[in-house]
């Protein structure tokens, strides 16, 4: 390690108390981690990790999302001589690593297919000099002859494969091309292999090694539990409502909006943008260059909101993301943690919203469908259906998320999700409610499925029950004042709560041994109420990550950061992230030694933006007078201000037609709708947007008329003020009037 990157270590002790076992490669590590990143102590499993890749053993490290994976290779390769080859599957996943690299003062280069014959030659003579510590290149470039040969003429320090679950036929992301990853012991058979990824199961894991014929690897499994994400399931009632109430919560902060089609992501991306919100959508259905251009927009923070499929996400290496919301089920619990697990990866708090409708598993099902493989369509549906008794649960989700991979959870309170926050309307008598359906399964002898069950409860009359005779059960219609779909819920959040199980591949229903002892009243079910399954939510008066934080010195050191990352066009969080500039903002260092022991300041960006970030704050300290200004009216607040129902997402897409000013016969071609839909649109937009002058869709003179024949009859039917024109008038025209006369007050 040069000296000119050297720093004094600030407390050798704190960052040894957390360490399992002091070794001789600890000091060395933990000075890099300082030096370099500004880190005075190591996470969970990150030492261990990293010691594989000093020591040449090899590994799989499972780290989730914001567990610092990349760390527990890049460390030991800024330690270690010689380059490290990294594998990575996108090109902005290279650039990204590589800019934050270059950030901190580490060499590190990528090979890929956008670079000229310049710096293609400029990478190799660097790389024969041994002046790069990290090359990142992607598996199907590393698989060339022309590459293999090249890199055993180099000093090759260990190879990295990130998102190594890619490898697995069993995981949820495989991709053939890094089958042949294996070539790689065959070409560097002395180096060590290192496989990182933040989902994988015991058989993934398994698999990986195999793959990869890794030698006696060490087996690294980090908690599955993201302490810092708040998590929330919804039942989806106006869907526009609640995606915008997520966003207004986190105002000017960065977010991702999943959807499950294609449509649906540029429906919700129109009406975001319609309502002031900086959105960008994302799905396959783009062209790679609007793709690549609205992922730059998003990671660089010129887009706050990016709404997508799954299609988006891998290799996206934001640390900053504050909220994930899913506007629809995810097609498994896997894709949910790693989707969801975008959020937070800086540490700091984070929202994880999910709705859901019944629906949503169906229309997976029409999706999954095309599928010749009989085997795979089955293993897809078991993973929708394992994803819906997640969402209808009423256990800790955290719990939940963690138990689902194998691992213990031994808090009885998370305190980071909408369960333990007491979010959840429940119904009062609970036990009663379960032992009346745990009594229908018993009833039925335990051989029908939940639809079957619930109709028997609600009493329905459908042929197939009443031939079975089983209308003449006790059981029947004991919950008749309730709809199928309600019951079904409760049947759901029973299997989901362990009372019931699902058997056989038509999820028959099955009573436990804790069903057994609901019904003898041995048990204390959780069932949500049907009126308002998350009626409300409640929100912590103090964040923990905001305390002591002065906002207005930390909105002044994000605008420096904005400002600083434009000049070198790299993304925000290659600056520095969040945290660091939370904790400026919380101590308030006016000194170069004091901006020093801010975490995540290492040597070169103490030297790189030391200088400037302290005079800022010197400034700030000597005029703290200056008073933030007022915020700006929340989207929610302007949808609240509309009719009560707030307008529909269609209606919210046309507002910006009518914004610049287009006609109804022109917004209705670019639309491609009826005249008379886009008239009910820009009704409601009149509403939401409390309009008063009717001049750019009706004649003015013919306005005139219309708020004369107003003045004499009122506005409260329409009819009469027609009658009041001689039915020469015709009623869209009334109607717009009418609305923005009635929107005068």
């Amino acid at each position: 390690m040069g000296e000119g990157v050297r720093l004094r270590l600030r407390d050798t002790a704190p960052i040894l108390t957390n360490m399992p076992e002091a070794t001789a490669n600890t000091e060395q590590l933990a000075e890099a981690l300082l030096s370099y990143w500004g880190y005075d102590s190591f996470r969970p499993l990150q030492q261990e990790a990293m010691e594989c890749g000093m020591n040449g053993r090899d590994s799989v490290v499972v780290l989730p999302t914001g567990g610092g994976k990349s760390l527990c290779y890049q460390a030991p390769a800024a330690c270690r001589d010689g380059v490290a080859v990294v594998v990575s599957p996108l090109i902005s996943l290279m650039k990204d690593q590589v800019d934050a690299l270059t950030a901190c003062g580490i060499p590190a280069a990528a090979l890929n297919s956008t670079l000229t014959a310049d710096e293609r030659r400029d990478i190799t003579q660097r790389l024969r000099a041994g002046e790069i510590k990290l090359l990142y290149a992607a598996p199907e470039r590393l698989l060339l002859d022309g590459t293999l040969s090249f890199l055993t003429q180099l000093k090759v320090s260990f190879v990295a494969i990130d998102e190594a679950h890619c490898i697995s036929a069993w995981g949820h992301d495989f991709r053939p091309e890094y089958r042949g990853l294996k070539v790689l012991r065959e070409a560097l058979p002395h180096v060590s292999m290192h496989a990182y990824t933040a989902t994988a199961s015991e058989k993934v894991r398994q698999d990986i090694a195999s793959q990869l014929e890794l030698r006696d690897p060490a087996m690294l499994v980090g908690s599955f539990d993201r302490p810092n994400l708040v998590y929330r399931v919804r039942r989806a009632n106006q869907k526009l409502k609640q995606i915008t109430a997520v966003v207004d919560r986190h105002r000017g902060e960065s977010g991702i909006i999943y959807c499950i089609s294609r449509k649906e992501v540029e429906r919700t991306a129109d009406a975001l943008r319609s309502l002031g919100v900086q959105a960008a959508p994302y799905h396959a259905g783009l062209s790679d260059k609007e793709r690549h251009r609205n992922q730059d927009d998003f990671i660089e923070d010129r887009v706050q909101v990016v709404v997508a499929t799954v299609a988006f996400g891998m290799g996206i290496d934001k640390p900053d993301v504050r909220f994930v919301a899913h506007a629809g089920l995810p097609k498994s619990i896997e894709h949910y943690q790693q989707e969801s697990g975008r959020a937070g990866r800086d540490g700091l708090k984070s929202e994880c919203l999910l709705l859901f409708s019944p629906g949503d598993a169906s229309t997976w099902r029409r999706m999954l469908a095309s599928s010749d493989d009989q085997q795979a369509f089955t293993a897809a549906m078991r993973s929708v259906d394992q994803m819906c008794d997640y969402a209808n649960s009423v256990t800790c989700r955290h719990k939940s998320l963690v138990e689902f991979f194998g691992q213990d959870y031994e808090k009885p309170n998370c305190g980071a999700c909408d369960v333990c926050l007491a979010e959840l309307e429940t119904v009062d008598e609970p036990l009663v409610l379960a032992q009346k359906i745990v009594s229908c399964v018993a009833r039925l002898e335990q051989r029908f499925g939940g639809d079957y069950t619930s109709k028997v409860l609600a009493g329905s009359s459908e042929a197939r029950i009443l031939n079975a005779g089983h209308d003449r059960l006790s059981t029947y219609g004991l919950l008749k004042e309730f709809k199928p779909p309600v019951i079904r819920d409760w049947i759901e959040q029973l299997v989901g709560q362990g009372y019931l199980r699902k058997e056989g591949e038509f999820d028959v229903l099955q009573i436990s041994e804790t069903g057994l002892g609901l019904l003898k009243g041995d048990a204390e079910p959780r069932l949500l109420s049907p009126s308002a399954p998350a009626a409300r939510q409640k929100k912590k008066s103090a964040d923990d990550d905001w305390e002591g934080v002065d906002r207005p010195l930390f909105e002044k050191l994000r605008t420096l950061r904005g400002e600083q990352a434009a000049e070198r066009g790299v993304p925000a969080y290659i600056v520095f992230g969040d945290t660091a500039l939370r904790d400026m903002a919380r101590v308030r260092p006016t000194s170069l030694d004091a901006f020093s022991n801010v975490k995540g300041v290492g040597a070169k960006k103490l030297e790189d933006f030391g200088k400037l970030f302290v005079d800022a704050i010197a400034d700030y300290c000597q005029a703290n007078n200056v008073e933030p200004g007022d915020p700006a009216p929340t989207v929610a607040a302007r949808l609240a201000a509309s009719d009560e129902e707030g307008p529909s997402l269609p209606a919210v897409a046309a507002f910006r037609h009518f914004r610049d000013g287009l006609s109804i016969d022109e917004t209705a071609a670019q639309l491609a709708k009826a005249k008379s839909t886009v008239v009910g649109y820009l009704n409601q937009y009149l509403q939401h947007e409390q309009v008063t002058d009717p001049s750019p869709w009706v004649d003015r003179a013919e306005a005139r008329q219309i708020e004369d024949a107003i003045e004499q009859v009122g506005v409260g039917r329409l009819k009469p003020i027609y009658e009041q024109l001689g039915g020469k008038v015709g009623y869209d025209e009334i109607r717009i009037v009418a609305t923005c006369v009635g929107n005068r007050g």
